[in-house]
């Protein structure tokens, strides 16, 4: 989710949702807890601020997606726009903590498309400390299955900016198949760039996959 929907101009309000532990598919009411091997995800707290800011305002890793916000209190804004868009029922947002900590390392956030969320679009954004350990790959086979179990999505969609190789190889190792090319696209730094567009099916979660290497001329 490159262009992201969150507008931190647009954004005024303070948030008073609550983000305790929920047990259950109610998702509207919070988050369910995600847990794997390596990781935990929860609901992004106004605490995750600092740890976010930290992490994910790097030029390595906002080299290719939306500007994310530049203060601990854009990101206190951002978080409290996610709980306020979880209720409404149109978004979610999964802060990535690793398993045994608290800290917020990432997110991957996801939003409908359509009402109902039968088409939805995701993403995320991830420490670089934390590229190639395995994280990621868990964390999004525990948000595709709340995705296809708990949402009810019928299809997925991705966007990555085609000289992003290590966004492109993370979709397509989770199964993500690339369906075109979207010519200039994305605007960032001044310039737009090509992306590519991925789609999961609910289907696709019940056969086998086959890893597909990303391009060689990929970089990033």
């Amino acid at each position: 989710m490159e262009n992201m929907p969150y507008r931190s101009g647009l954004d005024t309000a303070v948030s008073t949702v609550s983000t305790g532990e929920v047990v259950g598919s109610d998702w509207r009411r919070g988050l369910p807890l995600l847990r794997g091997a390596l990781v935990t995800l929860r609901e992004l707290r106004s605490s995750d601020a600092a740890s976010l800011c930290a992490l994910l305002t790097t030029e390595e890793v906002a080299r290719f997606v939306s500007p994310p916000p530049t203060t601990v209190d854009g990101f206190e804004r951002f978080i409290g726009w996610t709980l306020r868009q979880r209720v409404a029922g149109t978004y979610a947002c999964y802060a990535i903590t690793l398993r045994g900590f608290d800290t917020a390392i990432g997110i991957i956030q996801v939003r409908e498309l359509e009402a109902g969320f039968g088409t939805a679009e995701w993403g995320f954004v991830i420490g670089s400390a934390f590229w190639g350990t395995g994280v990621f790959q868990e964390s999004a086979e525990l948000v595709l299955d709340f995705v296809f179990d708990t949402l009810g999505v019928h299809r997925l969609e991705a966007r990555a900016a085609v000289l992003n190789g290590r966004g492109n190889g993370a979709l397509l190792k989770v199964g993500a198949v690339q369906e075109c090319q979207l010519r200039k696209s994305f605007h960032k730094n001044g310039e737009y760039l090509d992306q590519a567009l991925y789609s999961i099916l609910s289907t696709d979660r019940r056969r086998p996959r086959q890893f597909v290497a990303a391009p060689s001329s990929s970089i990033h």
